[in-house]
């Protein structure tokens, strides 16, 4: 997942709804229960606290190489570079641009379709670069970027919620 400024912090908030339980509890799967009974009454902690998840990396974060490669290289290809590196083909790449042309999300995308990634972009209303490029774009049906980012809230927390359904089911709901 790739965003700037109010989309990377949605970015890091989407990763939190999928690699632990959103609306579902997620009980890790049963073979990996037997593998934590080997490690005692910390084993038995782990198999009761951990929970299952969706893998997922906000290309926001990790400081030390976003520095390094903008010290050492042209700074829009930051998400571009990390996707080339993490990304496999099958996987996917959600990019979160208010206006669908930040040039870093843009370049991230061109990337991941060339790895053969699956492409999803959440925009504002307006035809983009993102939306030129992208295998699905979600557009919120509005053109300032506040309101845009206030959209893309429960559009984000929808498509947590059909994933989780789709993975692990409805039946366990904790909330």
């Amino acid at each position: 997942m790739c965003g700037n400024g109010g989309s990377a912090a949605d970015s890091e908030h989407i990763v939190g709804e999928l690699m632990k339980s959103f609306l579902v509890r997620r009980p890790v799967p049963e073979k990996f229960v037997e593998s934590l009974s080997a490690y005692g009454s910390e084993g038995a902690a782990l198999a009761d606290g951990l929970e299952a998840g969706l893998p997922a990396i906000s290309l926001c974060g990790h400081p030390a190489l976003s520095t390094a490669f903008l010290n050492d290289a042209e700074p829009t290809m930051t998400f571009a570079q990390q996707t080339a590196a993490l990304g496999r083909e099958g996987d996917v790449l959600l990019a979160i641009s208010t206006s669908g042309n930040s040039r870093n999300c843009v370049l991230a995308a061109i990337t991941a379709k060339a790895a053969g990634m699956h492409t999803v972009a959440l925009t504002g209303e307006k035809s983009s670069r993102l939306s030129e490029i992208a295998d699905i774009t979600v557009r919120a049906p509005a053109r300032e970027t506040f309101i845009v980012q206030e959209y893309h809230l429960p559009i984000y927390h929808c498509l947590c919620a059909m994933l989780e359904c789709e993975f692990f089911g409805t039946e366990k709901r904790i909330h």
